[in-house]
């Protein structure tokens, strides 16, 4: 200051200024004290707090979680002394800190009596939600919001101001929990004891629901809750009770039962209204016809519903004439409305016994006036399985071809029955008709003639025929006697000669061929039975019927002898 200066000011002004400057003099760090917004520049809120340098404090410290940013200068706010005139002759301040500080303070009285405070949650965070309480974080975990169910969506209550009570505080680590359900439950015990001072069984209640299950529903009814079971929900069968009921849907419920000693109440929904099995004999009458809406199919019966009011049942036996029918989904689907028979009111098991099949005439009972045995007709696959093929006879018929009747050739059936496939077009023959027992047996084999019995018609049994050796073993031969239509022979070891020491294969080659006499079938094999030993015979027969008799004392070798010396 210049002496020119210093001169045009009185004593009494030099004084005043030098006290003003030491002022604030006595502030201490780390303490709260007011001060004055003079400036906002920059994101940056300078403060007059007194002291030789003003304090500057970024504006986000002036910030609420969830609440815009309100300051303005001339405004006079409590900071935090971090630090006076520090090495760059700057004052540090904390607004945050301020108010944390006093926060706190206000926060410990709180805990360390009980009182409930006010936090408003402005995050979701893992496990919980964080909630700011006048300026300090707290966590509220998931456990704690609601007492009566843990809160799915907990964005609802984000930014909205909620009661709490501290049920944890750690000021060294900067901890604080709180909690909303200690403040419910404690209300819950005020409703759960004047609802239960009025609750009896018969009672009719209005609750919300709150928790639906494949068993069930809980219904909350302020302060207690009781369970709706699945079979109390309505007078016909229920397959998902969360199609009929919503979450925090009110309905009116009655009381059937209550453990007072337990507080667990059991509910009814459908006992509001009347029992519609006591007069159901009255609305549905045994073999008519009636509307009904499928509700539910499974692999053997479907399950119907008649005026909103009775459960039906349809079994699989009773949808189609098939005797083997498709899958119950393939003829109905849910919620279509059909047409059905009632055939029995089941009072045990509370359901109508129906039938779809019934409302068509049996097409077995005219199945005759088609179709006649040896008839043959074009058709196709509907069904193969192991032991044969399923073709389609007509509307909800169908007929069988056994593995055995694909071909006259054994051998070929099992291949044949590899290549089909299901829709493919097949030529059958009808074999058996049996309308009893609703069954009717088909060939494809038996459209050709079968070639064994053709060559019996030329080579009936007691024939002579001749044949080649086409396999030999310790048992006997093998004979062919038709190549192109496959007719093979058997010659056991006992029929290869009349003489026991003749009977014996290595007297025989494979391509040798031989004759022998037909004495049967193998029906299993369809080989024909074959006999040399047979043939033996016969020869002898003719050559003593021609040339002697058993009783002139000759032997066959003498009669041929002299027949050959002839």
């Amino acid at each position: 200051m210049s002496q020119e200066t210093a001169s045009k000011i009185s004593n009494s002004e030099y004084d005043k200024m030098i006290s003003n400057s030491f002022k604030n003099t006595n502030v201490k760090e780390k303490t709260i004290i007011p001060g004055k917004i003079i400036s906002i520049e920059n994101d940056i809120v300078t403060i007059d707090v007194g002291l030789k340098s003003e304090g500057r404090i970024p504006l986000s410290e002036f910030s609420r979680p969830g609440q815009n940013i309100e300051v303005n200068v001339g405004d006079e706010t409590e900071v935090y002394i971090e630090n006076v005139d520090n090495a760059y002759g700057e004052t540090l301040l904390s607004r945050e800190k301020a108010i944390k500080q006093k926060a706190w303070h206000n926060l410990q009285d709180c805990f360390t009596n009980n009182k409930v405070v006010t936090g408003v949650p402005f995050n979701r965070v893992k496990g919980g939600m964080s909630v700011d309480l006048d300026g300090v974080t707290a966590f509220l975990p998931g456990s704690q919001i609601d007492t009566r169910q843990i809160t799915k969506d907990t964005k609802e209550l984000l930014n909205k101001p909620m009661e709490l009570l501290i049920l944890k505080m750690d000021k060294y680590r900067g901890n604080i929990v709180v909690s909303r359900k200690a403040i419910t439950e404690s209300e819950l015990k005020e409703q759960r004891k004047e609802l239960l001072s009025t609750i009896n069984e018969g009672s009719i209640i209005e609750g919300k629901i709150k928790n639906i299950t494949d068993y069930g529903a809980f219904i909350d009814l302020g302060g207690i809750d009781g369970l709706v079971h699945v079979t109390d929900i309505s007078w016909t069968k229920i397959i998902n009770p969360s199609d009929i009921l919503e979450l925090n849907q009110k309905i009116k419920v009655k009381v059937l039962k209550f453990d007072e000693e337990l507080s667990r109440l059991s509910l009814g929904i459908k006992q509001l209204t009347d029992n519609p099995w006591d007069d159901v004999e009255e609305n549905i009458k045994i073999d008519t016809q009636i509307t009904a809406k499928v509700i539910n199919v499974s692999d053997s019966y479907i399950n119907i519903i008649i005026d909103q009011k009775y459960d039906g049942i349809i079994q699989i036996n009773e949808l189609t004439w098939l005797k083997k029918p498709p899958h119950p989904s393939k003829i109905v689907t849910i919620d279509e409305e059909i047409e059905v028979k009632v055939l029995e009111i089941d009072q045990d098991k509370k359901r109508v016994v129906c039938s779809l099949r019934q409302m068509k005439e049996n097409p077995w009972s005219k199945l005759e006036d088609t179709y006649n045995i040896n008839d043959s007709f074009e058709t196709e696959i509907v069904n193969i399985v192991d032991f044969g093929i399923f073709v389609k006879v007509q509307d909800e018929i169908d007929g069988m071809v056994h593995v055995s009747d694909l071909s006259w050739d054994e051998k070929e059936c099992i291949e044949i029955l590899k290549n089909f496939k299901k829709n493919d077009k097949v030529k059958v023959k009808i074999l058996d008709i049996n309308v009893e027992k609703e069954r009717i047996s088909l060939g494809i084999k038996h459209l050709n003639d079968d070639p064994v019995q053709s060559y019996l018609e030329k080579n009936p049994l007691k024939s002579k025929v001749t044949g080649k050796v086409i396999e030999l073993d310790e048992k006997g031969l093998k004979i062919e006697l038709d190549i192109e239509n496959k007719i093979y022979g058997i010659i056991k070891k006992s029929n290869l000669s009349k003489d026991k020491n003749e009977q014996r294969t290595d007297r025989f080659a494979v391509g040798e061929k031989i004759d022998s006499i037909i004495v049967s079938i193998e029906n299993k094999t369809r080989n024909l039975n074959l006999s040399i030993k047979e043939l033996e015979i016969q020869d002898e027969k003719e050559a003593l019927s021609k040339y002697g008799s058993s009783t002139s004392g000759a032997s066959l070798g003498d009669i041929l002898g002299s027949v050959l010396k002839k």
